[in-house]
């Protein structure tokens, strides 16, 4: 399961808006909203795309997609 506060946290930490996130990762706001709450999964590619927009090392991004359910 993607850890949906630390993308939270570090979105605010960024000082981004989510429509401007939406926007980047070519979503909807909705779609974005499904996703932070774990209603509905990241793609790979939204999460390499998200990762990057969001600076984080390939650790904290593994971490924060790819780490263990639940």
């Amino acid at each position: 399961m993607t850890d949906t506060m630390m993308i939270r946290d570090c979105i605010r930490s960024q000082g981004m808006k989510l429509g401007h996130v939406a926007h980047v990762l070519g979503i909807t706001n909705n779609t974005l909203r499904c996703k932070l709450e774990n209603e509905s999964e990241f793609k790979v590619s939204e999460a390499e795309k998200l990762s990057k927009m969001l600076g984080m090392t390939v650790e904290q991004r593994d971490r924060c997609f790819f780490g263990p359910a639940g």
